[in-house]
């Protein structure tokens, strides 16, 4: 999916343990497309969607109960090209004195992301 076509995931909040997020930018009569979620580097399997009145989409993330613990974690909602179309971060303990190591995580979350893709990428035109 290019970056033309992509469509928009805005977050909308986190309550109870579940992150929502609106997904727009697609047909009215399309359905979602494939995502997961990441948690690290580690995959959490896909959101679940519920389409609204006005043709878009409500996202939700259940946040499981391990990833609530002292330290940053760091989540991405990745389309199944591996584009990020969302991400966000629990922060718990000593760790809120620096936020700059939520931004940190996200950042290595991305990267990661983008070395695998760089890595099929590379291995694609090998053969």
């Amino acid at each position: 999916m290019s970056s033309a076509t992509l469509p928009v995931l805005t977050p909308i909040r986190l309550r109870e343990g579940i992150w929502e997020g609106q997904l727009s930018g697609l047909p009215h009569d399309a359905t979602p497309p494939l995502m997961h979620v990441m948690l690290g580097n580690r995959s959490l399997g896909s959101p679940n969607f519920a389409q609204q009145q006005d043709g878009t989409w409500l996202v939700r993330v259940t946040v499981p109960p391990e990833a609530v613990s002292d330290g940053v974690q760091a989540f991405s909602v990745v389309s199944d090209a591996g584009d990020i179309l969302a991400s966000f971060a629990l922060i718990a303990g000593d760790v809120l004195r620096d936020d700059l190591r939520a931004e940190v995580a996200l950042l290595r979350a991305e990267l990661d992301m983008l070395k695998r893709a760089f890595r099929r990428t590379a291995r694609a035109t090998e053969g």
